[in-house]
């Protein structure tokens, strides 16, 4: 009875138009643009606090910017539900708003039911994506205790601008972030649903999924070093051409990708002097490696790095790698995986099982020790990152009466171990 009355009580359609709100919002006609530490992130995180102030909540920011509604239970001890509103920049509407603004409704349910048996909290982690300086996870690394200040202190934007300016002008000091894990104190639970942003789920004709886990990633900055010289007086032979050697290893990653059954990816490639009558004297490309199993990850890494090598020596160029990023595949909590695959049954009646190879923060927060787990909801052709991605409106409302179960079922789960 008490989910029947759940679902009841559940307004699903509401976090569809208020998804479409925020769009309205701060998006145009290419995406969303929601990228964090902007004007238009402050706007989609000053919308949510209008949101929540109608919820007998506490709204704060800790020291790593990550944004925290607070409903007091009869325990301290707190279940999580989290996701993050910031997007890439001409993103998808639903990737990161979605997690939130769900949440949000199942916040509203909660509150309306009376004091809940534990406290629940809702959170909006602060630069999920890493769009603006590469490092994602930024708020759910430091709250986990995994970011360290000097691995990031001389990241740069495009513009140039180092990211501890950046955090200040937002009221976020570098070397204090990591102060936000006291917000984890009390968590016994995290829950987070997001899309799928791939194709397994419409492929298998699901609406709904359930988060096995994380893939590891790997993620490197990348420069080759050659020599700048004149498009028409040199010949080929004589060339030290960094875009050459980066080039080749472009289409190298691809097939050690393909050998070891994981995913890499070259996001982004810049040259330099960056005209057309100059050989590339420099060039600086990004590369992200994803597995689910950490020998095959170190496996992918190192022959990546071997290749860099072999190319940059077949051009006459210098090679140098810088990590950007790292973490380890992630398993999330199996007997929360149990009570996700029951909500999930309850809900659509059928249920399949899939690890995430976009990161999360769900996996920084498993990898601070808190029982995890994630829900997956249907995305169209997979697509994501890209203005074109979106979910049904009828799963989208199956994903939010997912949570909703999930989310009670949890504090039950919660209150049977204190």
């Amino acid at each position: 009875m008490a989910n029947e009355a759940t679902t009841t009580a559940l307004q699903p359609q509401r976090t569809i138009a208020e998804l479409k709100e925020l769009r309205a919002l701060t998006g145009d006609t290419n995406g969303a643009q929601r990228v964090c530490w902007t004007d238009t992130w402050i706007r989609a995180r000053s919308w949510m606090r209008d949101k929540l102030a109608a919820l007998p909540v506490e709204v704060t920011v800790d020291e790593a910017g990550n944004q925290w509604a607070t409903l007091r239970g009869a325990s301290e001890r707190t279940l999580l539900i989290g996701g993050h509103i910031d997007s890439v920049p001409n993103g998808g509407w639903l990737d990161g708003a979605l997690n939130v603004v769900a949440g949000l409704e199942v916040l509203r349910r909660i509150a309306g039911a009376g004091t809940p048996p534990v406290t629940v909290r809702l959170v909006d982690w602060a630069d999920e994506e890493g769009a603006r300086f590469g490092r994602s996870l930024f708020g759910s690394s430091a709250a986990a205790g995994t970011l360290n200040p000097d691995a990031v202190r001389t990241l740069t934007d495009r513009d140039g601008l180092a990211l501890p300016q950046v955090l200040a002008e937002h009221g976020v000091e570098l070397d204090r972030a990591g102060e936000a894990g006291a917000q984890l104190r009390n968590a016994a639970a995290y829950l987070e649903l997001h899309i799928e942003q791939g194709p397994v789920l419409e492929s298998m004709g699901l609406p709904l999924g359930v988060v096995l886990g994380t893939y590891g990633v790997e993620r490197h900055a990348i420069r080759f070093t050659g020599q700048s010289a004149h498009a028409g007086s040199t010949p080929m032979d004589r060339r030290r051409d960094a875009f050459g050697a980066a080039a080749k290893l472009g289409l190298e990653i691809r097939e050690i990708a393909k050998r070891h059954g994981g995913v890499c990816t070259v996001g982004s490639v810049v040259t330099k002097p960056g005209i057309v009558t100059a050989v590339v004297g420099e060039c600086d490309l990004t590369l992200d490696q994803r597995h689910l199993h950490a020998d095959a990850l170190a496996a992918m890494l190192a022959e990546a790095k071997q290749a860099s090598e072999r190319f940059a020596q077949d051009e006459n160029v210098e090679v140098s790698w810088q990590r950007i990023w790292q973490i380890e595949p992630i398993l999330f909590n199996p007997e929360l995986i149990e009570l996700a695959d029951a909500a999930v049954r309850a809900t659509s009646g059928t249920i399949h099982r899939l690890p995430s190879g976009p990161l999360h923060d769900a996996a920084e927060v498993s990898r601070s020790g808190i029982p995890t787990v994630m829900l997956f909801v249907q995305s169209l052709r997979g697509l994501s990152h890209a203005k074109e991605e979106d979910t049904t409106e009828e799963h989208m409302q199956m994903a939010v009466q997912a949570l909703d179960r999930l989310a009670t079922e949890t504090m039950h789960w919660i209150t049977q171990r204190q």
